[in-house]
C-alpha cells in the first residue's frame, strides 16, 4: 500500500459530505451562475414554464375575482342565465388553471432530470481528470455525497421548490394589488396580519434553522458511525465489543433524537401558528367588512371575494418561507458540486506519444496501424525510439505535502529485461517510487527517464499503457470472471483471456466455478478469496501484456503453495520485461537482477541477494529474521 494514505476529514457530521449540517452557500451569485448555464440549456421549456406560471396565477387569482360579478351581477338581481353562464366560465378558469399547472409541473420534471443528468455526466467525467492526490485528501463518502445527497437535494429544488417559490410571489404580488384594488381600507387588516406572520416567521424560522442544523450534524454523525461500524462488524466481534459498540450508537442516536424533536416541534408549529393568524385575519375582515358593508355600502360581492383572497395571501407566505432554506440547501449542495467540477485537473502537457511499429528489412522503424514488431516512443519531431524499458531516476526528491519529504535524492536504474526489487519497512518510500514512474504524482527535483526520455514529456495516456501493475489492493468489477481479466485490455479475444490466466495460474479455480469465465462477480468479487482475487489482478496485467511492470505486493495474498505454483507463470509474464517489485515475502526477490533496501526515504543498501546476505547489513538482518518488516 502507499506509504502516505491520506484522508481529508470528515467534517463536522462524518463521512458524506453534506450530513454533516446544514450550510450557506458561500458565493450564491456565482452558483446561480453557474447553474443557470445548466438550466439555460432548456430555456424554452423555461419560457413555457414562465408562461404558463403567470398564467396560471393570473387564472388562480380571476377565478376567485369572479366571485364579485356572480353575486353582485347575478345571485342578487337574480339573474339565473347570466348565473349560468358565469359558473361555466367560472369553471373554465379552474380547468385552464389545472391544466397550466399540470404542464409547467410535468416541464419541470423534464428540466430538472435533464440538467442534473448533464451535471452528473460532467461531474463524473470531470473526477476522471484528477489526479490521485485529490482522492487522497478527499473521502469516498464525501465524493459519492456530491452524487446523490447535493445533486438529488438541487434535483427536487429544480422540479418543485423553484416553481413554488416563484408561483408563491407572483401569487402573493397578485392577491395583493387585487385587495388594494378592492378595498384600501380592509387593506389596513390585512398588513397588521402579514406584519404578524412576518415575526412569527422570523422568529420560529430562527429557531427552527438552527435545531435543523444540529439534526443534519448530529444524523451525520449516527450514519457515519453506523458506517464505520459496519465495515468493522469482524474487528468488533474479535475483541468482543458489541456491548462498546452499541453504547456508541445509543448515545449518538439519542443525541439524534433530541435534535430531530426540537427541529420538527418548531417546524410542525410553523403552519399552526400561520393557519390561527389567517383564521384571525379573516374574522377580523369579516368584523371590519361587516361594517363598512353596513357604513358605507360596500358591495356583498367585493367583500366576499377580498375574504377569499384573505385565506389566499397567508399561503403564499408559507410557501415561500417552507422552500428559503431548502433553496439555500441546494444552492451550497450545487456549490460543492461545483467546486469538484472547477478543481485543476491532473496536469499532461506530454508530447511523446505510444505508437505501434514495424521493422522494415533494413532495420528501421516504421508506425503501423497494429502492433505488428512491438512499439516505439513517436517524438514530436516524427523520430520513433523503440520501447525498451530502460527506467532510470536521477537524485529524484518527493513529498506528498511541502512539509514532509518522502524520497530523499534517490537515483536508480533498470535496465531493459531486469528485474529490481524494492525492499524496507512501512514507509519507507517503495510504493511511492513505483508511483511516480507512471506519473501519479510529479517529482518536486530530480528526474524520471524512460528509454531515455523525460518521464514528463510523455503523454500520460501513452505512459501507462506501457506499465502493467498488479496492486496489493486488488479491485475487481461488477461483471464476468472474464470482464475483470479482459479490464486489462478491452479488445482481448477469449483465447488472449484465456491465456493470460493461464499464465496467472487462476485458469484452474476459474474452471471450477459454476459458469467458469462467465460467472457474475459483484460487490469487488466478494465471493472469492483473496489470494483468487489477486490472481485475477496478475491475469488483468498478463493479458495487457506490458513491456514493464511493476508489482507492488503482488503475492500478498496468496499462500506459500499457490506461490510456488504461480511462480513459474510469473516468471514467464516477467520475461524480457522490466520488473519493479515491491515484496515483503524476501523468497519472492531473491532472483531480482538487484534489491534495493529502502529506510525513510533513501537507498541505505543496493546489490542482488548474494551482496546484500556478504554485506550483513539490514537485509541480511531481514532475511534471517534478526529485523522485521512492518
Amino acid at each position: 500500500m502507499a506509504e502516505t494514505k491520506r484522508k481529508g476529514p470528515h467534517g463536522p457530521g462524518g463521512p458524506g459530505g453534506p450530513r454533516g449540517g446544514f450550510q450557506k452557500p458561500k458565493d450564491m451569485r456565482k452558483t446561480i451562475g453557474t447553474l443557470m448555464r445548466y438550466v439555460g440549456r432548456s430555456k424554452w421549456l423555461m419560457l413555457v414554464v414562465a408562461v404558463c406560471l403567470v398564467l396560471n396565477t393570473a387564472c388562480t387569482i380571476g377565478g376567485s375575482y369572479m366571485l364579485r360579478p356572480l353575486i353582485d351581477d347575478c345571485i342578487v338581481p337574480g339573474d339565473y342565465p347570466r348565473l349560468a353562464r358565469t359558473l361555466v366560465l367560472m369553471a373554465c378558469i379552474y380547468i385552464c388553471a389545472a391544466l397550466l399547472s399540470y404542464t409547467y409541473s410535468r416541464i419541470m420534471v423534464r428540466i430538472s432530470q435533464q440538467t442534473t443528468h448533464a451535471i452528473r455526466r460532467d461531474l463524473f467525467a470531470k473526477m476522471q481528470q484528477l489526479p490521485l492526490s485529490y482522492f487522497d485528501t478527499h473521502t469516498h463518502g464525501e465524493l459519492m455525497s456530491r452524487y446523490t445527497n447535493d445533486i438529488d437535494t438541487l434535483n427536487e429544488i429544480l422540479q418543485n421548490g423553484m416553481v413554488s417559490l416563484i408561483s408563491g410571489v407572483l401569487t402573493f404580488v397578485g392577491v395583493v394589488a387585487m385587495m388594494l384594488y378592492l378595498s384600501p381600507l380592509l387593506f389596513l387588516v390585512t398588513v397588521f396580519s402579514l406584519g404578524l406572520m412576518l415575526v412569527v416567521i422570523m422568529t420560529v424560522g430562527k429557531n427552527s434553522r438552527r435545531y435543523f442544523m444540529a439534526q443534519q450534524k448530529d444524523l451525520g454523525d449516527v450514519n457515519g458511525y453506523i458506517e464505520e461500524m459496519i465495515e468493522g462488524q469482524k474487528v468488533i466481534k474479535v475483541f468482543n465489543h458489541e456491548a462498546k459498540a452499541k453504547e456508541g450508537f445509543d448515545e449518538r442516536n439519542e443525541r439524534y433524537r433530541r435534535s430531530a424533536t426540537n427541529a420538527h416541534s418548531f417546524a410542525g408549529a410553523m403552519m399552526p401558528a400561520m393557519g390561527n393568524i389567517s383564521h384571525i385575519n379573516y374574522a377580523l375582515t369579516c368584523c371590519v367588512g361587516a361594517l363598512l358593508s353596513i357604513a358605507m355600502g360596500l358591495d356583498l360581492g367585493v367583500l366576499l371575494v377580498y375574504l377569499q383572497y384573505t385565506r389566499q395571501v397567508s399561503q403564499p407566505i408559507s410557501q415561500v418561507s417552507q422552500q428559503v432554506n431548502n433553496i439555500l440547501a441546494a444552492i451550497a449542495g450545487a456549490e460543492r458540486v461545483f467546486e469538484v467540477m472547477e478543481t485543476t485537473p491532473e496536469v499532461d502537457e506530454g508530447k511523446v506519444t505510444l505508437v505501434n511499429v514495424s521493422y522494415a528489412a533494413n532495420g528501421s522503424l516504421t508506425e503501423s496501424a497494429d502492433r505488428s514488431d512491438g512499439w516505439a516512443w513517436k517524438k514530436p519531431t516524427g523520430e520513433l525510439v523503440p520501447l525498451r524499458g530502460d527506467v532510470r531516476f536521477q537524485d529524484v526528491v518527493f513529498s506528498y505535502v511541502p512539509e514532509k519529504t518522502i524520497l530523499h535524492g534517490i537515483s536508480l536504474y533498470a535496465k531493459p529485461g531486469q528485474k529490481i526489487a524494492f525492499v524496507g519497512s512501512t514507509g519507507a518510500g517503495k510504493t511511492t517510487i513505483t508511483n511516480l514512474i507512471n506519473r501519479f504524482y510529479e517529482i518536486d527535483s530530480g528526474l524520471i527517464t524512460y528509454d531515455g526520455i523525460d518521464v514528463k514529456d510523455i503523454s500520460k495516456e501513452s505512459l501507462r499503457r506501457s506499465l502493467g501493475i498488479v496492486l496489493q489492493d486488488t479491485h475487481l468489477f461488477t461483471g464476468t470472471i472474464a470482464d475483470n481479466i479482459r479490464y486489462g485490455k478491452l479488445d482481448a479475444t477469449d483465447e488472449e483471456v484465456r491465456a493470460a490466466a493461464r499464465l496467472a495460474n487462476a485458469d484452474t479455480f476459474i474452471s471450477h466455478l459454476p459458469n467458469g469465465y462467465d460467472t457474475w462477480i459483484t460487490d469487488d468479487g466478494g465471493s472469492l478469496s483473496q489470494g483468487e482475487r489477486q490472481l485475477l489482478a496478475i491475469a488483468r496485467a498478463a493479458v495487457a501484456d506490458p513491456p514493464v511492470l511493476i508489482l507492488d505486493e503482488a503475492t500478498s495474498s496468496i499462500d506459500t503453495r499457490t506461490e510456488k505454483l504461480i511462480e513459474r507463470g510469473m516468471d514467464q509474464l516477467m520475461a524480457d520485461r522490466t520488473v519493479f517489485v515491491i515484496a515483503h515475502r524476501l523468497s519472492t526477490v531473491r532472483n531480482s537482477r538487484a534489491i534495493m533496501v529502502l529506510e525513510q526515504g533513501e537507498i541505505i543498501e543496493r546489490g542482488d541477494h548474494d551482496d546484500l546476505i556478504a554485506q550483513g547489513g539490514k537485509y541480511y538482518q531481514l532475511y534471517t529474521g534478526q529485523a522485521e518488516l512492518s
